[in-house]
């Protein structure tokens, strides 16, 4: 693991998301222009589109659950491994799908797989899991195969390759996380969060609606390393979150806001820094919005920002055959961690800027902002969830490249 900052001041976790990727955005010479974020806003992509696609959030858990304790930490472990991006194109060689869903496929199986006497998802279960299980319920082959050293024409097969590093991540998680809540007496991760989310709303009488997500965000990160989403850029410090910030809005999600459950209040993630990964900077940069003609970041990216380019995939999506097969993706570059922290904090401020360009650009004096009056009302959160799911939705989006990290359990 890379070295890391000190933790943000107790209470300043969500600032210091935002503060922390403006000032590494702005050093690294990465440009996003209020032109630039116009453009999209007002283009037929994001217009035609956002609506419909904002509402795919992946959190559909065609599963029957015993108690609500009991979705509440099948969301927290699904949140918990929401990582393996690094290794999308492998896993869709060996099953036909991407990191996500494939972690939700494993997720899904520890639950149903699980019995009271050996519960896969409890603090003892996830301590104790081991590789070839991970291996066995995410249906891949750890095992290469190489030509033997000595007899010509035998080939022998061992253990290696890009998804046994992948399963090796998952199981360390797993057991690391495993044992932490064992130690401190919790039976599983859902427990820990719901005790969080009660705490919170304590301790958050009276101090606005972002308290009880600033709470728990700190909560899980200063209690679980997995969640612990920081790294330093040239000695400067930077903080992502992701997967805690992506856990409470899954509980948001799934419990819904206007109403505080009976056993857990739910958070509002309404003003939520966006969940960065390696998808939502990858499409801005396709998209125009981050600029890195001026950063010595541009070779990842050389045929990014072409008005040519843009014009296409600004435009409406193409039609096509629905029952056309999908190609396989193309692996992007390969990246260092403060690369890849570069880009997910630029991310992270491109969206503060998108939705601050909104609220303005909307504004009801224009007889086109009228028509599009609802742009202003747009959220991260739902910001968040239109890039990462028309990057699916639509097929020439699908063929971008996408950065890649490996060895790294936070996106």
């Amino acid at each position: 693991m890379s070295e890391q900052p000190a933790l943000p001041p107790s209470g300043a976790y969500l600032p210091s998301i935002r503060d922390s990727s403006r000032a590494v955005r702005q050093a690294a010479n990465i440009s996003i222009t209020p032109a630039a974020i116009e453009r999209l806003l007002f283009s037929p992509a994001f217009v035609d589109s956002y609506k419909r696609v904002s509402a795919y959030h992946g959190l559909a858990l065609p599963l029957k659950f015993s108690s609500v304790l009991d979705e509440l930490n099948l969301i927290s472990v699904l949140s918990l491994l929401n990582f393996a991006s690094g290794y999308r194109v492998p896993l869709h060689v060996q099953t036909g799908r991407g990191a996500w869903d494939s972690i939700r496929a494993l997720v899904f199986s520890m639950y149903i797989t699980s019995s009271i006497e050996d519960d896969l998802l409890s603090a003892v279960g996830m301590k104790s899991i081991q590789d070839a299980k991970i291996a066995e319920l995410m249906n891949v082959q750890l095992h290469v195969e190489r030509p033997h050293e000595t007899i010509s024409g035998v080939v022998v097969g061992e253990l290696g390759g890009p998804l046994y590093d992948m399963v090796k991540l998952v199981t360390g998680v797993l057991n690391e996380t495993g044992a932490i809540l064992s130690n401190s007496g919790y039976p599983n991760l859902g427990a820990f969060v719901a005790e969080a989310l009660n705490e919170g709303a304590k301790a958050g009488t009276g101090k606005g609606s972002d308290f009880l997500m600033e709470f728990v965000v700190e909560r899980l990160v200063r209690a679980f390393p997995a969640f612990r989403d920081m790294g330093l850029v040239d000695g400067k410090p930077i903080y992502c979150f992701k997967k805690a910030l992506f856990l409470l809005h899954a509980i948001s999600v799934r419990f819904g806001t206007t109403t505080s459950h009976p056993l857990f209040p739910i958070p509002s993630t309404k003003s939520s820094p966006v969940f960065t990964d390696n998808v939502l900077p990858s499409l801005l940069i396709h998209l125009g919005v981050i600029d890195l003609s001026s950063s010595k970041l541009f070779s990842l990216f050389p045929a990014a920002g072409s008005e040519e380019r843009l014009k296409e995939l600004l435009g409406p999506s193409p039609s096509t055959d629905k029952d056309a097969k999908k190609t396989m993706p193309k692996e992007g570059p390969v990246l260092t961690s403060q690369q890849s922290y570069i880009l997910r904090a630029a991310a992270i401020d491109a969206c503060e800027l998108i939705v601050e360009t909104a609220r303005s650009a909307a504004r009801p004096e224009s007889s086109r902002a009228r028509e599009l009056g609802w742009i202003r009302d747009i959220t991260l959160p739902d910001l968040d969830m239109w890039i990462w799911s028309v990057a699916k939705d639509r097929p020439d989006y699908r063929a971008l490249e996408r950065f890649v990290r490996l060895d790294t359990v936070f996106f």
